[in-house]
């Protein structure tokens, strides 16, 4: 007999888990054996009996997040297991050994069979974010075979999941007066290398984890293009592209971001990498600033945060998304290059390619696809899970 609550899927519901999707959604479970809370562990059957696999529960529209489509009995061993296989990705792809990139992402929820569960690394700092109540309550246990795995390497371990985890409806629990906590050690921010450059990341007061490691690849085909040129960087942030453009010779950078906070950190980062390019921040709203913005830029960055964040969002994003890209159709120089974005998950790649085609409709230029872009190899995706695709680009020739 199981020592976990149990749950029995629908007979026409069963094939999706077979394939080894991670997800069992609410209205697949027929009944229940046990009395599950959020975040607890469960296993799932068919109606017949089949076992299918373990996972999270979750009391909102997905009911669980398989972590295994095996029988488990030592949980301590599979953590360890995943964590050790999610290193030797990051080692394959040539990032956790590198001597020019200290900072990547370590465990990548579904992509590393660890759904709820974001680890990024930088330079001695594991930042974790939970995004299920079951994954945060191993954080200990994760904790260790972090410290066995990095050994004096590791200097903190900086627990980042109320933003993600008790801000939800579904997962509000007493917990959520435990804030942010360092979990081993402690340093609110470090220097990272990425690809030879320099970045101040604060994991304590930045978004997300800190820093936007998933544009890593994207930053350095933007180098490419930059050399002799002016760029404009939308939604800076720290000033990722704007860092990696004044690395590469452009002649005049721009950057604006609504948040002063994000001004200072890209000034911040420009200076530490003393490149000498002519740069200005702005703390601006991107639309307006577009509105009003010169038409001489060779190459223009449009990097926004999520326009939606859900499936009721998504029409509202699509017209932003137009709208976004045709400002910059607009604006940039016959011959110039726009690299655009979308990581609104619920937007797929069809549809902000339909957004971008729209926008490039209503400006009357011609737009040549040179680069369909995503999310590089330390954010990967299960083949068995697409949804854990979310970052989509393009990089368009505009005649």
């Amino acid at each position: 007999m199981s020592k976990y609550p149990a749950l029995f899927l629908h007979h026409n519901k069963a094939h999706a888990v077979r394939r080894f999707h991670p997800w069992v959604f609410s209205g697949a479970v027929k009944r229940k054996e046990g009395n599950p809370d959020q975040g607890d562990i469960v296993e799932v059957f068919s109606e017949n009996g089949e076992y299918l696999g373990i996972g999270h529960f979750g009391t909102g529209s997905v009911s669980v997040r398989i972590f295994s489509f095996e029988k488990e009995e030592n949980l301590t061993e599979l953590w360890r297991k995943r964590f050790i296989s999610a290193f030797d990705l990051r080692k394959a792809a040539g990032l956790a050994k590198s001597k020019n990139t200290n900072a990547y992402r370590l465990i990548n929820a579904e992509g590393d069979g660890m759904p709820g569960l974001i680890v990024d690394y930088y330079n001695g700092t594991a930042v974790i974010q939970a995004h299920s109540k079951g994954m945060h309550a191993q954080r200990e246990e994760f904790v260790e075979i972090l410290k066995q795995g990095y050994a004096e390497k590791l200097q903190a371990v900086y627990d980042k999941s109320s933003a993600t985890l008790y801000h939800k409806p579904d997962t509000e629990s007493k917990d959520a007066a435990n804030s942010d906590s360092y979990l081993f050690g402690h340093a609110s921010e470090t220097i990272i290398k990425e690809n030879g450059n320099q970045f101040k990341v604060n994991w304590e007061l930045g978004q997300k984890t800190g820093f936007f490691l998933d544009q890593r690849d994207n930053r350095l085909l933007l180098a490419r293009y930059a050399t002799g040129k002016k760029v404009l960087n939308t939604f800076c942030y720290s000033g990722g592209f704007s860092v990696y453009a004044a690395q590469a010779g452009a002649t005049l950078v721009h950057s604006v971001d609504s948040s002063e906070k994000a001004v200072k950190w890209t000034n911040e980062n420009i200076a530490l990498n003393a490149s000498g390019v002519e740069h200005q921040a702005y703390a601006a709203d991107v639309f307006d600033f577009m509105k009003t913005a010169q038409d001489d830029y060779d190459v223009i960055v449009l990097d926004p945060p999520a326009f939606a964040k859900g499936q009721s969002a998504r029409h509202a994003a699509i017209k932003a998304y137009t709208r976004l890209n045709h400002e910059a159709f607009k604006k940039i120089k016959k011959g110039g290059i726009v690299f655009t974005f979308s990581c609104s998950q619920v937007v797929d790649t069809e549809m902000f390619t339909g957004a971008v085609t729209s926008a490039a409709i209503e400006s009357g230029r011609n737009i040549r696809v040179l680069h369909h872009l995503t999310q590089p190899a330390d954010h990967p995706v299960s083949i068995f899970n697409p949804e854990g695709l979310y970052l989509k680009g393009l990089v368009g020739y505009v005649e």
